[in-house]
This record gives C-alpha cells, structure tokens and sequence, in this order.
C-alpha cells in the first residue's frame, strides 16, 4: 500500500504565515500585532524549518523596528513632522508583511532578515 504524495496547491498556514497575517490585521484590530509578535518570539525556538528562521528574525525586526519609530513619530507629531512619519511607518510595516507573506508561501528563506529595508 503506497500513501499518497502531498501536492498542496492551496494556502499554506506556516508560522511565519500567521505572524504575518497577525500584523496585516492590526491594521484593522489595532491590537494582533502584538498577538503577532508574542507569536515571533515563542515560536523562533521552537522551529524546526531552516528556511522559517529568518523570517522570524525579520518580523520580529519590524515589530519593534515600526513600534520604536511609531513612538518617536509620536512625539514628533507635537511638531506635525510625526503626522508625516506615520503613515510611511504603516505602510513600511505593511510593505515588510506582505514581502515574509510571500516568500513564506514559497517556503523561501528572507534574503537579508537583517535589513532596514524590503
């Protein structure tokens, strides 16, 4: 009896899927990144996938990377500048999500997980 090869042509639900997903949705909820990157840090030791780990390492570099410029964009909008930063930060952080949402239905490592940058 032969078992069935595996062809999964659908949507893959991996970790770095659903952590991702958890920050696109904070969008709308404003708080599952935090569910997101709680998500992040307990699950980077316990995976077991080579290419996941820099995913791991790149959303939970945009985590805190978007929530300090956030707070900084904060008290910046005192002098309106913030009110200028803030949408780029969202769009900064939306932008890195869909780039791990992508690479992560592939199943591709991130190229530079350790980047400012997309």
């Amino acid at each position: 009896m032969t078992t069935p090869t595996s062809t999964n042509n659908g949507f893959d639900l991996n970790q770095p899927t659903i952590i991702s997903l958890c920050y696109l949705a904070s969008f709308i909820t404003g708080i599952s990144g935090l569910v997101g990157i709680v998500l992040a840090h307990v699950w980077q030791g316990d995976n077991q996938e080579s290419w996941a780990a820099s995913h791991f390492t790149y959303l939970i570099r945009t985590f805190w990377i978007g929530f300090v410029a956030s707070l900084i964009a904060g008290v910046l909008s005192i002098v309106l500048i913030g009110l200028l930063l803030l949408p780029l930060i969202a769009i900064w952080v939306g932008i890195r999500s869909v780039m791990s949402l992508i690479k992560a239905q592939k199943q591709e490592p991130m190229p530079d997980p350790e980047t400012l940058l997309f």
